[in-house]
C-alpha cells in the first residue's frame, strides 16, 4: 500500500497547473492526505473516479483545510478532535481564528488501522500562536492519536509546521528561536517520538538535505535551501512493516513537496 501526503498551499491552484492529476497518475497512491486544501470540496475541479474524497474545509474561506483521498473505502470518518479532547486541553479561538474550525484534521478508520491528515497551526512569525500550539494544540493531538492507538495502530501524517531536529532544516543556527524551530515546536514533536510514533522518513535515511518546504525567496527550492516539515509517523507496531519512506522534492506545484511511505 502507497501512502502519500503534501501540503498543496491550494488545490484549485496546483490544479490550474495542470500538476495535480498528472502527480496523482504517476504515483497512484492507494491513499493521499492532502493539507492546505484552501477550497470546498464542491469548489474543486479535481475529479478522481478511482477514489472516495473526504474532505474537512475552514469555515473561513480559501484557508487552511486538509482532505484524504483513499481507494479503499473507510469504515468511519471523523473530521477534526473529539469535543472531549477540544474541552480537555482547552482548544479555543485565539487572535487568529479558532483551530476547531479550520479544517485542520481528517480522520479515516479502516478494518487494520486509522489514516489522519493534519495541518498544525502556523506559529506566525511573531510567534504569537505558540501558546495555541505549546499548551493546547500539542497536546491534543498527541492525546488523540493516543487514543486512537487504544483502539487500533496510527499512521498519520502532514504539515506539521516544525523541523524537528537540525538536520531538519539547512540553516539551523541563523533559524534557532524562529517561528518553525522553537524550544516550544521541537518538543511537541519529541513528545510525539517519546510516545512511541515512529517518523518514518528517519527508519530509512539519516543526516541532512531532505526538505519539504522552501520559501520563496532566493531561489531557495533550487539552492535546497529548505526545511523538513513534513512527515508520516506511524505506530510503533507498524514501523517494521514499512518498506519505503521517500521525499519527492522533484514534484512541483506547491512551496511544499509531497512525502510518501510503502506499507506492507
Amino acid at each position: 500500500m502507497k501512502i502519500i501526503s503534501w501540503n498543496v498551499n491550494g488545490i484549485r491552484a496546483v490544479h490550474k497547473k495542470g500538476l495535480f492529476v498528472p502527480f496523482i497518475e504517476k504515483y497512484k497512491p492507494d491513499i493521499l492526505c492532502l493539507q492546505e486544501t484552501k477550497a470546498q470540496q464542491n469548489q474543486s475541479e479535481v475529479d478522481l473516479p478511482e477514489y472516495e474524497e473526504y474532505w474537512n474545509s475552514a469555515e473561513k474561506k480559501g484557508y487552511s483545510g486538509t482532505a484524504i483521498f483513499t481507494k479503499i473505502k473507510p469504515l468511519s470518518i471523523t473530521l477534526g478532535f473529539p469535543e472531549k479532547i477540544s474541552k480537555k486541553f482547552g482548544l479555543v479561538a485565539d487572535a487568529y481564528g479558532d483551530p476547531r474550525t479550520e479544517g485542520r484534521v481528517t480522520t479515516l478508520e479502516f478494518k487494520d488501522f486509522y489514516v489522519v491528515s493534519v495541518y498544525t497551526p502556523n506559529a506566525k512569525d511573531d510567534l504569537s500562536r505558540i501558546p495555541l500550539r505549546h499548551k493546547h494544540w500539542d497536546p491534543a493531538f498527541l492525546a488523540y492519536m493516543q487514543e486512537l492507538e487504544k483502539n487500533k495502530p496510527v499512521i498519520f501524517c502532514g504539515d506539521l509546521n516544525v523541523a524537528h531536529t537540525e538536520d531538519d532544516l539547512a540553516r539551523p543556527k541563523e533559524n534557532i528561536g524562529k517561528k518553525g524551530f522553537t524550544n516550544e515546536e521541537r518538543e511537541g514533536i519529541q513528545n510525539i517520538i517519546d510516545s512511541g510514533f515512529v517518523d518514518t522518513f528517519r527508519i530509512f535515511n539519516k543526516g541532512n538535505g531532505h526538505y519539504t518546504w522552501w520559501s520563496h525567496f532566493a531561489n531557495a527550492r533550487a539552492r535546497n535551501i529548505g526545511w523538513r516539515i513534513d512527515y508520516i509517523f506511524v505506530s510503533p507496531k507498524l514501523a517494521k512493516k514499512v518498506k519505503k519512506a521517500e521525499i519527492l522534492p522533484a514534484v512541483m506545484g506547491s512551496d511544499h513537496c509531497p512525502v510518501l511511505i510503502e506499507i506492507n
